[in-house]
């Protein structure tokens, strides 16, 4: 049975469009990436998805009683708050101090339970919603452009770290990005949309498709192969990335 069932959804904010007839599912312990240009959708389909946005037509079927763990896009907290990572975990989730440690170990970063907020390099940072998403034990993990300001040897890093969270789980993951060449091929299903749903697939299957080059041009093409290849034998893939492309 799906986790989330999306069928035939519509979101108009007044008379502005944003999604149309978009049907989509997420079965358990599966990646599912969206991937589109700006103003195509992807935050209100993520909006829609955790019910905080209202469909305009069709409707999203959650599995009853599902466990989400969401990490936001950006947090902005006061510099000068003097907070505590434990601390700052414990404010929506009423957790164990094991439980907050268990999840920062989880997110990669089993030594920030007591260092400031405010000290936190943006990678950390971003662990930390990380572990903050997961102290529930969510069945879904919904994450929203959740490496923007990131560069890439830490965006890289950071869904390497997504990988390990749904071997270690088995929650399945929805993510919203913009950054194909790392988050594709961290996929099981890439759905590529545009206001509508333009095409879905397997990462190889969607970077060749037309509908997704006349977005993103064929660049990301090679350039998606190198954060899964990099580190093993399979250098064929190489050839088609332009070194310039894949550092944007």
């Amino acid at each position: 049975m799906n986790l989330i069932t999306v069928e035939d959804l519509s979101v108009s904010y007044g008379a502005n469009t944003v999604l149309q007839r978009v049907s989509m599912g997420v079965e358990p312990g599966e990646i599912v990436t969206i991937v589109g240009p700006n103003g195509s959708g992807k935050t209100s389909l993520l909006r829609a998805i955790i019910g905080a946005t209202k469909p305009s037509a069709g409707k999203v079927t959650r599995k009853p009683g599902l466990k989400i763990g969401y990490v936001p896009q950006k947090l902005h907290i006061d510099p000068t708050l003097p907070i505590t990572v434990e601390r700052f975990m414990r404010l929506t989730h009423r957790a164990s101090q094991k439980d907050c440690a268990d999840a920062l170990e989880s997110a990669g970063v089993p030594d920030l339970l007591k260092r400031q907020m405010s000290q936190l390099s943006g990678g950390q940072f971003q662990r930390v919603l990380l572990a903050r998403a997961l102290i529930n034990r969510p069945e879904i993990l919904l994450l929203d452009e959740a490496t923007q300001g990131l560069d890439q040897p830490g965006s890289a890093a950071f869904y390497r770290q997504i990988e390990a969270v749904r071997q270690e789980t088995g929650c399945a993951i929805i993510m919203i990005s913009h950054e194909l060449h790392v988050v594709m091929s961290a996929s099981d299903r890439v759905i590529c949309l545009n206001g509508h749903v333009c095409c879905e697939g397997s990462p190889a299957v969607v970077a060749s498709a037309p509908e997704y080059r006349a977005l993103f041009g064929t660049g990301t093409g090679g350039a998606l192969a190198l954060y899964r290849h990099d580190h093993d034998h399979d250098h064929d893939h190489h050839h088609g990335a332009n070194p310039q492309e894949a550092a944007e």
